[in-house]
């Protein structure tokens, strides 16, 4: 995704009224109870308009405004009424104020069986691809989220960063994102809390996404790999079908991959009506044995002619007033689009994965190879140390020096001094990756980078969107709020 705050909801098939917690095992995401998990969502896109001149990817995201969505009880409860009518069981928040009281919005998903995927990464300290660092500041600001999260049994899971790397060159990012997981499960696991997810949400670029889908879990050291990998990908449109749409390949990549790897974000809106097909394949026989679901994009209709409920009619470009932001109305009762939001519904509804108890599972994948150096495609040579605290680093493609470092649990690696554009991917049918590129300027104003999706042209308007999941028992469900 790019600029813009995104929240995605995510469906369970089942939930308890007191929710069992999430957690993983092998490749599979499960409750505390032990049952398996599988995500279904969408994802609800609320936008903050900023004047920085950038062609953007439209995005879905549960967050209104550019404020902490999770801190506006009375909004929460209205959405999470409805998201429980649709089936989601997951949000996912790309931004929240970690100094913000979230008991009432948390327990209002709590009590519709909605679990919460939390970015932990902000519009100043989320990792740039083409000067990528890992420093105290960024380090303090994530872990400030997880203390404030953790103790929320509906809190499913965090993402240390969403579509840092979008080209072969940006590849240079990728042990700081490893670096950022790696010290803050290290972290997470210092305070004595509960082993909550930590994994990142990748844009999915066919030359890049194997070799970072690999190296994200890859290694000899359990402790340096993510606990899960998600993908937003955009592959299936219209009347599409598993072979002809791209699924099959995601599906062989992803066949013996030894994490839990799901959609972060999917949902192609060209052509419409939105048929959602591609949940009968990720939810069904197809997929399910691999992946752990899907979130849908998004929550709220605005542009981007995504959203699954409007709050109203727009008021406008230039329209200004409570609650309203670029033109829409980000507050009120929530009401559904048709036919798009029953059609996800009805495929929600018909499709409930079971999969395998945690008690009968045992898990058989083991880590892939680290990917090696190939030139333009992945600048990084193998299982590099990891970046510390402060690193310098001063060459890229082979193990290499760092100084000024101090530990947190890894060690110096290589960053390059890349300079130029960021790209974030789309959909285009089933090609699923076309880019938009992004300039230093505008990477530095957004920690997203949103893709621009079919007929979505913005211009120079900017959105940046938070993306919020909801996962609820034994089954997952999810939607994604921009």
């Amino acid at each position: 995704m790019g600029p813009g705050a995104l929240v995605c909801l995510l469906a369970l098939a089942t939930y308890a009224a007191a929710l069992a917690t999430i957690q993983t095992k092998g490749s599979k995401l499960f409750t505390s109870d032990g049952a398996q998990f599988y995500i279904k969502g969408t994802c609800r896109r609320v936008t903050l308009l900023i004047t920085l001149p950038l062609t953007l990817s439209p995005g879905v995201a549960y967050q209104l405004t550019n404020d902490d969505p999770l801190a506006q009880g009375d909004q929460c409860k209205l959405d999470a009424s409805l998201m429980k009518t649709l089936g989601a069981n997951s949000i996912r928040v790309y931004h929240v104020d970690p100094t913000a009281n979230h008991d009432a919005c948390m327990s209002a998903f709590s009590d519709a069986g909605i679990y919460a995927w939390i970015d932990l990464d902000t519009f100043s300290t989320y990792i740039l691809a083409n000067n990528p660092e890992w420093n105290q500041t960024m380090y303090s600001s994530y872990a400030s989220v997880i203390d404030a999260f953790h103790n929320y049994d509906n809190t499913a899971g965090f993402f240390v960063g969403n579509e840092v790397l979008t080209t072969g060159a940006s590849s240079v990012a990728a042990p700081y994102v490893k670096a950022a997981a790696t010290d803050m499960k290290a972290y997470r696991n210092s305070k004595g809390y509960r082993n909550i997810p930590i994994g990142y949400s990748a844009a999915d670029i066919a030359d890049l996404r194997p070799n970072l889908q690999n190296y994200l879990a890859c290694g000899s050291n359990s402790s340096e790999a993510l606990d899960f990998f998600a993908l937003n990908a955009y592959e299936w449109c219209g009347q599409s079908t598993y072979d002809t749409s791209g699924y099959q390949f995601l599906q062989q990549n992803a066949s013996n991959y030894n994490i839990p790897i799901y959609f972060s974000e999917t949902g192609c809106q060209t052509p419409k009506p939105r048929t959602f097909d591609d949940q009968a394949a990720i939810l069904g026989s197809d997929m399910d044995g691999t992946w752990s679901g899907a979130i849908i994009y998004e929550w709220i209709e605005e542009t981007n002619d995504y959203g699954l409920i409007s709050y109203g009619a727009s008021a406008g470009p230039t329209a200004t007033g409570n609650g309203v932001v670029a033109g829409y109305t980000r507050t009120g009762t929530p009401t559904p689009i048709s036919p798009d939001f029953e059609n996800l519904s009805t495929h929600w509804a018909t499709l409930t994965p079971t999969g395998v108890s945690m008690s009968a599972y045992s898990p058989s994948a083991t880590a892939p190879s680290c990917p090696a150096f190939t030139s333009g495609a992945w600048l990084v040579s193998g299982d590099v140390p990891l970046p510390t605290i402060g690193a310098v680093s001063h060459s890229v493609g082979s193990t290499s020096a760092a100084s000024s470092a101090t530990s947190t649990g890894g060690s110096a690696t290589s960053q390059s001094s890349q300079t130029g554009s960021q790209s974030s991917s789309g959909s285009s049918g089933s090609s699923g990756t076309t880019a938009a590129s992004s300039s230093g300027a505008a990477a530095a104003a957004s920690s997203k980078s949103a893709a621009m999706r079919p007929s979505q042209a913005i211009g120079s308007d900017w959105y940046l969107g938070f993306l919020l999941l909801v996962i609820p028992a034994s089954a997952s469900l999810g939607l994604a709020l921009l």
